[in-house]
């Protein structure tokens, strides 16, 4: 499953800087960096089993997981920030500014190795190539925390200096989603701890 709050995040974004004339054009490249993944998947023979596109985003979903298709997982997740790159150089090529930030932005938002965003699927599909299910959450939540309090910690810096309230949205941003994947890993946590003291129990 994947699901992308990107889409209602940069609608926020704009609206609170704006800058709606360019919401359109931020969209379109959100949508077509899902494409990139959704077309990239299929290729490597998973199924789509849902694609919706709504207000609170773009929720993905393929098919099972398995172990051997992490490597077509990092593929995948690649794909989304490489077609951005795409674009970012094209942008440079015909000096269409709103093109080249456009996708710069959703290139490094996405690369953060913040678990869900593809920075942080790559990282947990190839410490699972050699780590089990556990041991590979636990390292890749830290890795996200950490990342989010170094981004917060600068990002204070930058909207004392700037004074520029997108910072602040795309901080609220990361948090959120961090904020969730925190409840799935507590979640989590109970279900192994209850599991253990099951098998040292013999029940």
């Amino acid at each position: 499953m994947r699901k992308s709050l990107k889409p209602f995040f940069i609608i926020i974004l704009y609206l609170i800087t704006k800058q709606i004339n360019d919401f359109l054009i931020m969209f379109l490249f959100v949508l077509i960096h899902e494409m990139g993944h959704i077309i990239t998947g299929v290729s490597l023979g998973f199924k789509i089993k849902r694609f919706d596109i709504t207000f609170a985003g773009v929720m993905i979903e393929l098919d099972t997981y398995k172990k051997d298709s992490l490597l077509k997982r990092i593929v995948i997740d690649v794909a989304g920030p490489l077609v951005n790159l795409i674009f970012i150089i094209v942008g440079e090529i015909i000096k269409s500014e709103i093109i080249v930030y456009s996708n710069l932005l959703i290139m490094i938002l996405n690369l953060l190795p913040i678990y869900p965003l593809d920075g942080g699927r790559i990282i947990r599909n190839f410490l699972l190539l050699k780590n089990d299910f556990k041991n590979t959450v636990d390292i890749v939540n830290t890795i996200s925390n950490i990342t989010l309090f170094l981004i917060t910690l600068v990002s204070s810096i930058l909207i004392l200096y700037y004074k520029n309230i997108a910072i602040v949205v795309l901080i609220g941003y990361l948090w959120y989603i961090n904020y969730i994947e925190n409840k799935r890993k507590s979640i989590l946590d109970k279900v192994y701890k209850i599991l253990n003291e099951n098998i040292e129990n013999g029940t």
